[in-house]
């Protein structure tokens, strides 16, 4: 009897320091399951501007079931995973990064739970992230609180990229085609029935540091927001009704006061301040716009997603 095929998609860069250990953590889960389950790695190299590549070829030779996709360049997490996505051809797939702070001993509990009916397992941090620092932490609280005021569609706090979805859901994924994507977003935007949540504490960092610093995370945070709503631009609409609203007033107020007590104001400085704070309105709602604007732009040139290739396959 055929045993189904798991593939392990892992998203690297400039991680060649936790390769050995991470791959020695994983054969032990692959050896545990070995009665039940084969396994492939679909290893999607990001660009790695350190030895990444060449420690990832010289693995193969211990682990023969390590396949490499090369990507030209650093992509991003996002697109990693899905160059990973695409090439799997496992009837699960895991996603995990390879900084080992997606523990490997996880992934067996995972396999087992999706062999007994589990079509999506999640995993959820039950404790804060060891690097981040104090603004980093309020950051992301601040993000999430207002991703859940902003978005169509809930994305929970703490649950990570470490996760585990049956070929039906890989499939619907795979044909969200969009260039900027979320993979957390767009799974809870297709929804999940038959789902069960692994919490893990984080662990400290085998080697290296993070990848993702204010920026990356500041831009994520925009992307993510653009990506699953259009109530920034209800906002903007919002804002432009409640200022006209307040104009009005302030120049009934004005006229009134002048036609019942003769009461004359120059009104220098308040005309200037309130001329500042309309355009700076105005900015604000044409950036909103523009932002729109440039995901359209993007998306309509319909340019692939990645380019690389394989450099490692096996079956």
């Amino acid at each position: 009897m055929k045993l189904p095929l798991v593939s392990i998609v892992i998203s690297l860069y400039n991680e060649e320091g936790n390769l050995v250990k991470l791959f020695q953590e994983l054969f032990k889960v692959e050896t545990a399951l070995k009665d039940v389950v084969t396994f492939e790695y679909m290893c999607v190299n990001d660009g790695s501007t350190d030895a990444t590549l060449k420690t990832l070829q010289t693995l193969t030779s211990t682990y023969p079931n390590i396949n490499i996709y090369n990507l030209y360049r650093n992509f991003g997490h996002e697109v990693a995973m899905s160059a990973g996505m695409d090439n799997a051809q496992g009837a699960c797939v895991v996603f995990m990064d390879g900084d080992l702070q997606h523990p490997p001993y996880l992934v067996e509990e995972m396999i087992r739970s999706w062999l007994n009916g589990h079509q999506v397992v999640l995993t959820k941090k039950i404790s804060n992230d060891v690097e981040k620092s104090y603004m980093y932490t309020i950051f992301s609280k601040t993000f999430y609180w207002v991703l859940d005021k902003l978005s169509d569609i809930k994305i929970p706090k703490n649950y990570p990229d470490f996760r585990l979805l049956s070929r039906k859901h890989i499939d619907t994924l795979k044909t969200m085609n969009e260039n900027d994507r979320m993979f957390r977003g767009l799974l809870n935007y297709i929804g999940y029935a038959n789902c069960k949540v692994l919490e893990f504490e984080v662990p400290k960092r085998f080697s290296g540091h993070t990848k993702y610093n204010f920026k990356k995370s500041f831009g994520l945070a925009i992307d993510s927001i653009m990506q699953f709503s259009i109530k920034p631009l209800r906002f903007a609409i919002y804002i432009g009704v409640l200022t006209a609203f307040i104009s009005t007033m302030l120049g009934a107020y004005t006229f009134f006061d002048y036609m019942l007590f003769d009461v004359k104001r120059t009104g220098y400085a308040t005309t200037l301040i309130v001329t500042i704070f309309m355009n700076s309105i105005q900015l604000v709602v044409l950036g909103i716009i523009g932002e729109y604007i440039g995901k359209i732009h993007l998306e309509v040139k319909k340019r692939p997603l990645y380019f690389g290739e394989l450099v490692e396959h096996h079956h």
